[in-house]
C-alpha cells in the first residue's frame, strides 16, 4: 500500500510561484550588495580627529562632556567652560558659560 503519488511534479501554479520566489530572492541579494557597495564607495573621507585623551586641557579643568563637530572638538568642563579645539588638538577658543535657569522653569530647590 503505497499512498504517494507517482509523479513528483508540482502543479503549474506552484511552479510559477517557486520561480517568482527565486527571482525575488536573487533581486533582493543583488539590491543589498548594490546598496552596501554604494554606501562604502560614496562615504565622505573622514580624516582622523584628535581624541579627548590627546587634548591638553588647562590645569584643573575636568571634562564633563565632549562633542565632536566636523572640524572641531568641544569640551564642556565641570567649572562651566566650553573649550574648543581644532581637529589636530590645537586649542582655539574658550567660552565661559554662566549657569542660570531656563526661561519659564522654576529653579530646583535643594534640601
Amino acid at each position: 500500500m503505497n499512498n504517494t503519488p507517482d509523479s513528483e511534479a508540482l502543479p503549474p501554479s506552484l511552479r510559477l510561484l517557486k520561480w517568482l520566489v527565486i527571482v525575488l530572492t536573487a533581486t533582493m541579494i543583488v539590491g543589498v550588495i548594490t546598496v552596501v557597495g554604494l554606501l562604502v564607495t560614496r562615504m565622505p573621507d573622514i580624516s582622523p580627529m584628535a581624541t579627548p585623551d590627546q587634548l591638553a586641557l588647562p590645569d584643573g579643568a575636568r571634562p564633563a562632556a565632549v562633542t565632536m563637530g566636523r572640524d572641531f572638538i568641544a569640551v564642556v568642563t565641570e567649572d562651566d567652560r566650553i573649550l574648543i579645539f581644532g581637529r589636530d588638538g590645537a586649542f582655539r577658543q574658550e567660552i565661559a558659560v554662566t549657569p542660570g535657569t531656563s526661561a519659564g522653569a522654576a529653579p530646583i530647590s535643594q534640601p
